[in-house]
């Protein structure tokens, strides 16, 4: 009897481990037909086809539990007396789990800039303690490390000759200053434009244009800040303005359903234009508060599509010239320089007046934002830091500079 028992129940895990596997694989079967421009009657054949193949696998495994079920059944009988003559086994309590604690969104910025904090005030750390005076060598070693942290070399230059000039009318002598000097001349920079950091949607009504190449986390960041407009108890609407990928499309009416905001679409292969065009009409019939506009991957060398950018401004200015102006270009931060090199033609294009950098985490070149800041003359708005929603975060220049220091 118990090995009977034994090879069923084997046999159901096993049966059950595979149609975990292909619930899994059926459920993405769905996903894509979701998102798939099919024809409707097809789409339909498809996705019944699909949940009766899982429908017949729950069937399966819920046969095998009532049949397990009669066996416990059988050898619970035999057990019971057993059970009455044998001494209670006494098991330790398990300790209770405490609830996850809750990470601070300084602490999210940490963990998202630790690569870059290592990249930077590590490196720092390690040269300071190598020197026992300040002299020229443990500047041209100083250097090298802002540059390589991707701050830019004429940037890192200033920041250098700042440094020197401190210290010499300072009399300054202890290596270990040159920390502090550094933070200082940081915050210095990003302060500048502190005034503009945050987004400016007010007064109402408001427009958010999105621009950036392909792959940089356009529509990602679309949907996390339309997320966070609704939770301020905003009336967000989003336009689907990247007409030449339908995938673009899909993606954004996802991260629509997810914040619960309306997406103003057409089909693919549109003119982006029209569609921001009937978005503004839309944004006024429903009086919205902020409309966001996602647009297609610009490569900054293609006039063509450069051109095309400069269209849906001329609609914008025709249609909606009361509404308060946001045009954030989305950055990539893992291609350094290059980044700085797209923002220069962006800002040529479509007078940037704000960035989001994205995928901070994961690398160590998290310079750019500075070399950025420096260089244009326009304010980092949010960075990315990580992939939940809460990880797009406002930029906050001290805050930024304080995570690079390893400081509240």
């Amino acid at each position: 009897m118990f090995k009977k028992l034994f090879n069923k129940l084997t046999n159901k895990e096993t049966i059950e481990k595979e149609k975990d596997q292909d619930l899994e694989y059926l459920s993405h079967e769905l996903e894509e037909l979701e998102g798939s421009s099919m024809p409707e009657e097809i789409l339909e054949a498809e996705e019944e086809e699909i949940r009766q193949e899982v429908q017949e696998g729950y069937e399966e495994i819920e046969e095998y539990e009532e049949e397990l079920d009669e066996d416990y059944e059988e050898i619970a009988k035999e057990f019971e007396v057993q059970e009455e003559e044998e001494e209670p086994v006494i098991l330790e309590e398990e300790p209770q789990q405490q609830p996850p604690t809750k990470v601070s969104l300084f602490q999210r910025l940490k963990e998202g800039l630790a690569k870059t904090k290592q990249g930077i005030t590590g490196k720092v750390d390690e040269l300071i303690k190598s020197y026992q005076k300040i002299d020229d060598d443990l500047f041209d070693e100083l250097e090298e490390i802002l540059i390589t942290a991707d701050i830019g070399v004429q940037t890192t230059m200033d920041i250098i000759d700042a440094i020197k000039d401190k210290v010499k009318s300072e009399k300054i002598k202890d290596p270990l200053a040159i920390k502090e000097l550094l933070k200082e001349q940081l915050f210095e920079i990003l302060n500048e434009l502190s005034d503009d950091e945050k987004l400016k949607i007010e007064p109402s009504p408001a427009i958010i244009l999105v621009v950036g190449v392909n792959g940089v986390g356009k529509t990602t960041s679309i949907g996390k800040i339309a997320h966070r407009l609704k939770g301020e108890g905003k009336k967000v609407l989003l336009a689907a303005g990247d007409t030449f990928r339908a995938a673009a499309i899909d993606q954004l009416q996802v991260w629509g359903k997810r914040a619960g905001v309306e997406v103003i679409h057409h089909q693919e292969g549109s003119d982006p234009a029209a569609v921001i065009y009937d978005a503004i009409q839309a944004a006024r019939a429903r009086n919205a508060e902020v409309l966001i506009c996602d647009t297609a991957g610009r490569l900054h060398n293609k006039k063509n599509l450069m051109m095309e950018l400069e269209k849906i401004f001329r609609v914008v200015e025709r249609e909606y010239s009361n509404a308060t102006r946001e045009v954030l270009l989305v950055l990539d931060a893992t291609t350094g320089q290059n980044a700085i090199q797209q923002a220069k033609i962006f800002n040529e294009a479509a007078d940037i007046t704000g960035l989001i950098l994205t995928k901070l985490d994961g690398t160590a070149k998290g310079g750019v934002v500075i070399g950025i800041s420096r260089e244009l003359k326009v304010p980092v708005k949010f960075i990315g830091v990580g992939e939940q929603k809460e990880d797009l975060q406002e930029f906050d220049s001290k805050a930024f500079v304080n995570a690079l220091f390893g400081q509240e």
